[in-house]
């Protein structure tokens, strides 16, 4: 298990091959140098991906209302101490599973069926969630996409008021966890490798930062603020590995380290959109519609290097370091971001994204980028629906002259 960790460790330490560096220059300079256009889908098809990637999440749910094991191991598993670590992960899973069927918003029965028992374990199991050791804090990906659920799962029920009042009470409690469990730079990381301490000295990471306060910002609009001094906190070490071009640092370790690949604009595509949308549901006034709009064009125009990395089973072994679990987690950002554009900007992102992801949803309705265990096909999938619903158009006005 050691060695296994180090070699992650060495994977973001050593160099970038030169060939790389030359060819995101190369792009960098020539802006005629896109990929292929991707035919427009049309609603329907949107709408049939839909439909199948909820019967994959409906077949895959466990008995307890779950989703996603520990089952599925290879020859390489990512770092996971038994067993909190797969706590960690079921947790942060089975609230994406959650958020994506209530977002569906179908009438389907079995649908229904299956968001009540997801709840149920929500309610049951959500409170018991912690880091697995001192150095594995994954639980915060837990949190954080709890955070979102629970925002759900409070607008679902509107009438009933006493279950709103247990949501609001589980809210609250992610939240002093986010506060307890949140770096001592500010922000979070999923690793403490410095100390090992009861308030966690790890190194921030952009893209958790940027995910946790996306379900900050959620939670604050129902109203469950999280304290000040965590928000600013988490914005100001977002600011701080943010460079320029808004490219973003994997994490604030690589702060001396700025240029190595992964911290260039071909490693940042999965977290620039990430860190944009967070940035701007916050109010950053730098964030501006132009911003959003030439990183969503890089992300299709060089999606080459996401796509390289996806279903490569040693994570950051690709170009540019990128690990596979960027790919829909980075679609699924963009998504949030394009939904920040004003509507007149939207379709043409709306369906590249979506082009993107109907073609590579698996024949039995799934889609997975980085094999963990057995939940990658369920995040997979989770990410790829809420990203496809921010992928439909509002309907046609009707025309005032029939």
């Amino acid at each position: 298990m050691t060695r296994y960790l180090l070699a992650m460790v060495l994977l973001l330490g050593c160099s970038p091959l030169s060939t790389v560096e030359v060819e995101e220059s190369k792009t960098s300079r020539d802006a005629s140098k896109v990929a292929k256009p991707i035919p427009p889908p049309t609603p329907q098809a949107v709408d049939d991906a839909i439909e199948r990637g909820v019967d994959f999440l409906l077949k895959v749910q466990n008995k307890n209302g779950s989703w996603g094991s520990a089952h599925n191991t290879k020859d390489l598993n990512i770092y996971a101490p038994v067993p909190g670590a797969h706590h960690a992960f079921r947790t942060a899973v089975s609230a994406m599973c959650l958020s994506a069927l209530i977002e569906v918003d179908s009438d389907r029965e079995d649908v229904l069926q299956s968001i009540q028992r997801g709840e149920q374990w929500m309610f049951a199991y959500l409170p018991r969630l912690r880091r697995a050791n001192p150095v594995a804090i994954y639980n915060v990906w837990g949190h954080a996409y709890s955070v979102q659920a629970l925002v759900r799962m409070y607008h679902r029920l509107p009438n009933d008021i006493g279950r709103r009042e247990e949501i609001r009470t589980l809210l609250e409690q992610q939240i002093d966890l986010l506060d307890r469990y949140e770096s001592v730079d500010g922000g979070w990381g999923y690793y403490d490798f410095r100390v090992g301490s009861k308030k966690p000295a790890s190194s921030s990471t952009s893209f958790v930062t940027a995910a946790v306060l996306i379900g900050l910002r959620e939670a604050e609009q129902m109203g469950v603020r999280a304290p000040p001094r965590i928000l600013k906190r988490a914005i100001d070490s977002i600011h701080r590995q943010q460079k320029n071009d808004f490219t973003y640092l994997y994490g604030e370790y690589m702060k001396w380290r700025p240029m190595y690949s992964i911290n260039r604009p071909g490693g940042s595509l999965g977290r620039s959109q990430a860190c944009n949308a967070a940035l701007r549901a916050w109010g950053d006034e730098k964030i501006t519609d132009e911003v959003l709009k030439t990183w969503l064009n890089r992300l299709f125009d060089r999606h080459g290097w996401l796509d390289m990395g996806r279903k490569r089973p040693i994570p950051h072994e690709s170009w540019f370091a990128v690990a596979g679990y960027f790919f829909y987690f980075g679609h699924y950002y963009a998504g949030l971001c394009i939904e920040q554009l004003p509507e007149a900007d939207r379709e043409k992102f709306q369906d590249k994204l979506a082009g993107v992801l109907l073609r590579l949803q698996e024949k039995d309705g799934s889609w997975w980028d980085y094999p963990l265990y057995n939940y990658h096909q369920q995040y997979g999938t989770a990410f790829s629906l809420m990203t496809l619903l921010r992928c439909r158009k509002p309907p046609a006005a009707p025309d005032p002259a029939n």
